[in-house]
């Protein structure tokens, strides 16, 4: 069985480096829509057999229980990895061999690029399959055969680090470039990037309702 696992910050706590261009609220705002769209691209996906989404965030948990996803309640800022773990073992538990974990802060993923992810991964009994961030030091998704392969360690080099952790563990591991999730929205200069590209996501309509839409 295959899941795909959306990871989210409170929306209170999120996109904090924006904090010298938005309030909170519109960083909350901003937030909500990127994990809106995050969450339409897993739905779409057709290689998973299952969406599921690891939140504290109540408003959240109710939109991805609304949309028909498998909600798993954090109950309290445990940081990233933690609540990937917490989530990791309840889907293991459940019968889950492969797992893609995808962050909530990149709205252009789509559902071609989770399944991608997946082909990746196809005929391995083990192996894991990174999605890096623009700069290649970070880590927007990441998918493991079986679910916990390798602990996660989103963060600073999350990149470096994930294969350090394959390496270590003999487990095969392979980058895997895709444009549209290569964005993640963490400073205003990715804001405006956004906005330079064709298309009306949830986000860029959120942005162009915040006077970003020039870039």
């Amino acid at each position: 069985m295959r899941a795909i696992l959306i990871a989210a910050k409170q929306l209170a706590f999120a996109k904090t480096r924006l904090g010298r261009a938005l309030s909170p609220a519109d960083r909350a705002a901003l937030a909500d829509a990127m994990f809106r769209d995050v969450l339409a691209a897993a739905l779409a996906a057709r290689a998973a057999d299952h969406v599921a989404v690891v939140t504290s965030d109540p408003g959240l948990l109710e939109t991805a229980r609304a949309a028909g996803a498998l909600v798993i309640d954090e109950e309290f800022p445990r940081g990233l990895n933690a609540a990937v773990r917490l989530a990791t073992e309840a889907l293991a538990a459940q019968g889950v061999a492969a797992l893609c974990t995808v962050l909530s802060d990149i709205p252009l993923v789509t559902g071609e690029d989770i399944d991608a992810v997946f082909d990746s991964l196809a005929g391995h009994a083990q192996g894991v399959v990174l999605v890096p961030s623009r700069d290649l030091s970070g880590t927007n998704m990441i998918a493991r055969a079986p679910a916990d392969a390798i602990p996660t360690r989103f963060g600073a080099q999350s990149l470096a680090r994930h294969l350090e952790e394959c390496y270590e563990r003999g487990i095969p591991g392979r980058v895997v470039r895709l444009g549209g999730p290569a964005l993640d929205l963490d400073v205003i200069d990715d804001l405006a990037e956004l906005m330079r590209l064709p298309g009306m996501t949830h986000t860029q309509s959120r942005l162009a309702r915040l006077g970003i839409a020039q870039g």
